[in-house]
């Protein structure tokens, strides 16, 4: 068993209730990772509701009510339709009987074969060794970030400006991520890599805590073994929220999962 398996573990207590910890070392400062929390709850749905046929998460849509606390949490789980080639579940994360994170789970068979027709040529990355490692503590952050400690993400060379205050205002962060016990990624894992830390808001001049209020992910095919290349995107910053985009390419350049987030942000006066 693999950290993150360990990490995202649930056990049921119940027709449909399941005992989940959530462990500290999955978050960005004090904050459990959203990635890390959406993977928890398709565990959960995988756990309840994947039968032969749909043994794959496709997709999940999770809104964050409440920052939850490490330590033990609740998921209840409710399957919405089991169909032939899709089973549809509603999930949800609770502490101290309050609802934290709630998502609509799709389940699924995915392959590994290549797209018959594509968009999104992968993005354009020096090789890793070339690349900025991210560190748990970085210098002048007001928080350090233990989730480095299970992620190795490099930054590309280029885009590490605001790092030193000086930012390229493109509002793009492009990254190779590994998982550190050498892990191969798999449907489940995408979901870390499709919440990349730190928000492409950094590359705005825009430094600071960026709150998940929505995430909706897509994972598309089974990865290929190796690193996955992520291009996290910013369309528009504005009303104290801003839109990112996360791209995910797998080893062999296919695109293998995108998402979008609706983020919180502190603008300053």
């Amino acid at each position: 068993m693999t950290r993150f398996d360990e990490a995202t573990a649930v056990k049921t207590t119940g027709q449909g209730t399941y005992e989940a910890r959530l462990d500290a070392t999955w978050s960005v400062g004090d904050k459990l990772h959203g990635g890390y929390l959406m993977a928890v709850l398709a565990r959960a749905a995988l756990e309840s509701a994947a039968g032969p046929g749909h043994p794959h998460v496709t997709a999940v849509s999770a809104s964050f009510a409440e920052p939850p606390e490490p330590g033990p949490a609740e998921v209840l789980v409710e399957v919405l339709r089991a169909g032939r080639t899709v089973t549809q579940v509603r999930a949800e994360l609770a502490q101290q009987g309050r609802p934290r994170v709630a998502a609509l789970v799709t389940l699924g068979l995915l392959d590994d074969a290549d797209p018959r027709w594509t968009s999104a040529p992968a993005v354009e990355m020096p090789p890793e060794e070339s690349c900025f490692l991210a560190p748990r503590e970085v210098p002048g952050n007001a928080f350090p970030v233990p989730l480095m400690d299970v992620l190795e993400l490099r930054l590309h060379p280029e885009q590490v400006g605001f790092v030193f205050g000086e930012p390229s205002l493109r509002g793009r962060l492009d990254t190779w991520q590994r998982l550190k016990d050498g892990a191969a990624w798999d449907p489940l894992s995408l979901l870390l890599a499709l919440d990349p830390v730190p928000p492409a808001s950094y590359d705005l001049g825009l430094p600071g805590w960026a709150p998940t209020i929505q995430l909706t992910a897509h994972v598309l095919r089974l990865p290929a073994p190796g690193p996955v290349k992520v291009r996290l995107s910013v369309t528009e910053v504005g009303g104290g929220r801003m839109d990112e985009t996360a791209m995910v390419w797998d080893s062999r350049d296919r695109l293998v999962a995108q998402a979008t987030q609706l983020a919180a942000i502190r603008v300053p006066a």
